[in-house]
């Protein structure tokens, strides 16, 4: 008889740098050199992007262990409790890190390990809390009275917020999945600019797209498996399978050592984040959403670069941001006008605009150019002045009618889905690609 060890951890990290998914990378290490068996892949779960006290990635991870005894277990959790109050920026006001166990006595005599599958164990009451944390706000006590319901222990560093996501790394569903290989740098070259050579880069993307994707945005000349932080990462390779991001690792050259790496089987990219609405008037600040509506009027720019445009249903309007960051998705932004019918998938920040990941033209109103009529002698006619009629320059004739002639304007627009480049993409939104993809 076995224990099996669930293990949450969040909020290690903060603006200097570090990264959760390093210290749980040095930690499962650690815990391997001592002997203890670690199950499958850890699982780095990304939360609501739109939560007030977010981490820079918002993204807490767990892992699983196997133990024998009580004394094991001991053994294993102050490894981990070390390892997380040595790596973290504990010195930074808003880095509170926190740290769950979770055990369940399982007989895995018989039962090949590595084919243990969370769901099969976890609460449901854990699961509906993961959930919500990816979706809505959560506070310290919503995790608490959830740990407490389920028996799992929970540690607190100075305010001890990362409980919050810890816990739900622990118990978050994952119908859907990614994996993500993360490469760690030297710590001597922290904070330094990376040397990845942009030719492997891009050598990789043309084998192994669409199996992996969101490596680079060639229109931006940006390399989107480099973070932009002084983070431990040097790269990460998000794909469908471990076999395809180990491949494309494998590809990439770079100019610097590599400490370690680890894969990570996670949530990114899988729209789990997206609640589907029926009424606008039903969505509130920092959830996100997918709803239907009626663009009300025709898109505006304004300072910054950002364009604006309302969408409205039967129950209210909101506004829609293509911020400055997604370049050209503003440019295909613009295009719409007042009566076009879309889906819109994206999440309300502070100010109360939805800020959209993507969108899909369910149907285009038509566009239309007003002309003067022609005269009968095929002269274009002009303005005989207000409520005058038109009057030929050529023959002088007359007529009262003020109603100009409607031409049909031929929108470039299609039915469809568009969406922002990899440069702009949150790490939840599932790109086009992954839903044309059969797994």
């Amino acid at each position: 008889m076995y224990d099996i060890i669930y293990v949450g951890i969040d909020d290690t990290d903060s603006s200097r740098g570090m990264c959760t998914t390093y210290i749980t990378a040095v930690v499962m290490d650690e815990l391997k050199d001592y002997g203890f068996q670690i199950i499958g892949y850890p699982r780095l779960i990304r939360l609501n992007p739109f939560a007030r006290f977010k981490t820079r990635g918002n993204g807490a991870v767990s892992f699983k262990l196997l133990v024998k005894s009580n004394e094991e277990f001991e053994t294993a959790k102050n490894l981990i409790l070390n390892g997380v109050e040595k790596l973290s920026h504990l010195e930074e006001e808003n880095t509170n890190p926190g740290v769950v166990f979770y055990k369940q006595k399982m007989d895995v005599t018989n039962i090949d390990i590595d084919d243990l599958d969370d769901e099969l164990f976890l609460p449901k009451v854990l699961e509906d809390y993961a959930q919500n944390t990816v979706r809505n706000l959560v506070t310290i006590e919503d995790a608490e009275k959830t740990a407490d319901l389920i028996g799992a222990e929970i540690y607190k560093f100075k305010k001890g917020r990362g409980i919050i996501g810890a816990l739900a790394s622990i118990g978050c569903p994952l119908e859907d999945r990614t994996f993500e290989l993360l490469a760690y740098r030297i710590p001597l070259n922290y904070g330094t600019k990376r040397r990845i050579k942009y030719e492997s880069v891009l050598k990789m993307d043309q084998i192994t797209y669409p199996c992996t994707f969101d490596n680079l945005d060639e229109e931006e000349g940006y390399i989107a498996i480099e973070p932009h932080t002084p983070c431990p990462i040097l790269w990460g390779i998000r794909g469908e399978t471990s076999d395809c991001v180990k491949k494309a690792h494998d590809m990439i050259k770079s100019c610097e050592p590599i400490e370690r790496t680890a894969i990570f089987i996670t949530n990114q990219h899988t729209d789990q984040h997206l609640l589907k609405i029926n009424q606008i008037s039903n969505m509130t600040k920092y959830n996100c959403y997918i709803v239907k509506g009626e663009v009300a009027d025709n898109p505006h720019v304004i300072a910054g670069g950002h364009v604006i445009l309302k969408l409205r249903d039967d129950s209210g309007s909101i506004e829609c941001a293509a911020y400055e960051p997604t370049k050209g998705f503003r440019d295909i932004f613009k295009q719409l006008i007042k009566g076009d019918f879309i889906k819109v998938y994206g999440g309300i920040g502070e100010k109360g605009t939805l800020n959209v990941e993507k969108f899909k033209i369910i149907e285009l109103a038509k566009a239309y150019n007003t002309i003067n009529p022609l005269c009968s002698c095929g002269k274009r006619m002009k303005s005989a002045g207000k409520n005058k009629g038109y009057k030929c320059p050529k023959c002088g004739r007359k007529i009262k009618d003020d109603n100009k002639i409607l031409l049909e304007i031929n929108r470039t627009l299609k039915k469809g889905f568009y969406e922002v480049p990899p440069s702009a993409r949150r790490h939840l939104s599932k790109p086009l690609i992954r839903c044309r993809i059969d797994r």
